[in-house]
Order: C-alpha cells, then structure tokens, then sequence
C-alpha cells in the first residue's frame, strides 16, 4: 500500500553499505518505520530527508507488516540548527527518543506530532530549551496517563499551600500530610505555579518564558522525579544532557 504523510524524524541508523531505517512521528498513521535507500551517499536526493528531527512529507510503500520503503519526499523544515548547535541537538534529541520510547507503534499520534513539531519550531526560534524540554515532559506525562495532581493535596483536598511535591503519589501533599512521603520535595509558590501552568498548556501556545537560574533547577529538580518515578524510562539522550550541564 502507498502511504503519503507527514512525518518527523524521530529516530535515524545507518542500514547496509548506503541505507538509513528511520522512524517516523507522523500525524495520521502513528509511528512508522521507513527504509530509505542511498540515504548515506553525498549525492543522494534522499539523503536530508533522512536527517534527525527532519519535518516533511513522506511517500513510502509499505505491505501488511514491516518496514516502508521511501518512493519520494519533500523537506517541509529542516531544522538544521537543532543539528548543528550542540546544547540544541541535545534536547532535540531527547525530545524524540523520550516520544520515541514512550509510544507504541499502532498508538494515534496527531496531538503527540503537534506537541513534538511546536517543541522543535519554539527551539529553533531561540526559546529557552530547558524550559521548552520540561512543558514537553509535562505532555508526555499528561499523554501518557500520568500528569501530577497540582490543585489540591492527594491525600485530603486541602487547597491551601505551603506543599511539597510527591513523585510517588503522583501529586502535591499539604503540610498536614507530607509525612506520608519523606521524600516529598519542597516547592516555592513560583514553581508550584509554573507546574499548574505547564500542566494545562499546550505546546503551541508557549511564549517567551525568562526564569532565574534558581527557579530553573527547581523546576528541573521537581520534572526529573517525576519523569524518573512516572516512567521510568533510562534514555541515553538525557544522560548526555546531564553530562553537557555539568560542564556549563
């Protein structure tokens, strides 16, 4: 069967001598997993489309199971500076592989595109990308059944701070019930407000957001446990972010 769609590259490896396999984000047929030949040669009119984080129009054939086999594609966005700017090709890259991982290859995937294609377009526009990287984790959370409960306490619906956030029970607790969890993090009003913010919002609606340093690594504290408790998933591509801010 012939299929014509659009699609993000999520993920990208070299296949024989002059080929690339590449999974596809695509807005109306989940992910796909396509074969594109002479993809590794200089010349090959293929070969951009296979690129990471690569927005186009693909045009593949495909039978009951397997890989596609590209017929022909267009370049809708490039996205050449996430390649070439390390510290933007870092979180690109986690974008993708934590999409990548976190949806299974029959699963709908319109909204998870739109997500994905606007955290790639705000990157690109100079957006802060540690901030941009932590409203798509809340997606993903969101997307994958485990946004937190930030309105009231998980325990007993007080809806008066101070509160401490509670990886393990998915949520903020008040100070009557933090002993529930001792590992609960304390979180400043700020941040607590900028996780109610980030839990409703959509990723096509970011603007400029400018955060003190302070505010950020709370804010990368508190979206880490709950993506390490949530999820669970080990990626190779946040290791190497942690790695990069060690030696900024």
């Amino acid at each position: 069967m012939l299929y014509r769609v659009e699609g993000i590259v999520i993920r990208s490896m070299d296949y024989g001598e002059n080929n690339k396999i590449v999974t596809l984000l695509t807005k109306t047929n989940g992910k796909a997993g396509v074969l594109i030949r002479g993809a590794k040669k200089v010349k090959s009119r293929h070969s951009s489309l296979a690129q990471p984080f690569t927005y186009g129009e693909y045009q593949y054939f495909r039978g009951t199971t397997g890989l596609g086999t590209l017929n022909h594609g267009e370049i809708i966005e490039s996205h050449h500076d996430l390649r070439s700017q390390l510290d933007l090709s870092a979180y690109a890259s986690y974008a993708a592989e934590l999409t990548d991982r976190t949806i299974q290859d029959d699963e709908p995937t319109g909204f998870h595109f739109e997500q994905l294609k606007a955290c790639f377009a705000a990157m690109k526009d100079g957006k802060d990308a540690q901030i941009v990287s932590h409203l798509f984790e809340m997606r993903i959370l969101d997307l994958s059944g485990y946004a937190p409960e930030l309105d009231e306490c998980v325990n007993c619906g007080n809806r008066v701070g101070p509160f401490r956030l509670s990886a393990y029970a998915g949520g903020i607790f008040c100070t009557r019930c933090t002993s529930r969890d001792s590992a609960a993090l304390p979180i400043s009003e700020g941040v607590h407000k900028l996780l109610r913010l980030f839990r409703g919002m959509d990723m096509r609606r970011l603007g400029s957001i400018a955060l003190k340093d302070e505010t950020k690594a709370e804010l990368k504290l508190c979206m880490r446990a709950l993506m390490d408790t949530q999820l669970g998933i080990v990626l190779k591509s946040r290791n190497f972010l942690d790695q990069l801010d060690k030696l900024v």
